[in-house]
């Protein structure tokens, strides 16, 4: 239970380091591939919400938590839970194909958009070296410590 809480609490803060590097990027270049961090107009059931304040954040926050745990468990299948690279692949390579999914909304960014898709494939860079980085360093560690005499 413990290692789930600290792999949700690094979804939480990685979540929160992407938010705000969207953002900044925003204010810099008025770029709107932020948006789609937030935008759920697009998925089943759940674009029902989506003109209720702080839901796309929410959203966004819950998916950044489940993807930190499920990625860990699945790479830790390999033995790579601790790997950078391995965070670094597939955050990358995930996010440059899933901001296609902007095809399905009438929102920016628009998917013919090279700029906002360079923004936010670099971002989503950025936010797996955060995960990896504290996973590496508050996870691994934690297991290092209980054995420590």
């Amino acid at each position: 239970m413990r290692r789930f809480i600290q792999l949700a609490g690094i979804g939480v803060a990685g979540g929160a380091v992407l938010a705000a590097l969207m953002q900044l990027i925003h204010a810099i270049t008025g770029n709107d591939a932020y948006i789609l961090l937030y935008n759920v107009d697009y998925w089943p059931v759940i674009h029902v919400f989506q003109h209720v304040p702080g839901f796309g954040l929410a959203f966004h926050f819950v998916f950044c938590i489940a993807s930190v745990i499920g990625l860990y468990y699945v790479l830790a299948l390999f033995g790579w839970q601790y790997s950078i690279w391995a965070y670094a692949a597939v955050y990358t390579a995930g996010s440059g194909i899933l901001y296609f999914l902007t095809l399905l909304t009438e929102l920016p960014p628009s998917a013919d958009d090279p700029a906002a898709w360079a923004y936010w494939t670099a971002s989503h860079f950025v936010y797996s070296l955060v995960v990896a980085e504290l996973i590496i360093r508050f996870v691994r560690t934690d297991g290092l410590k209980v054995g420590a005499v």
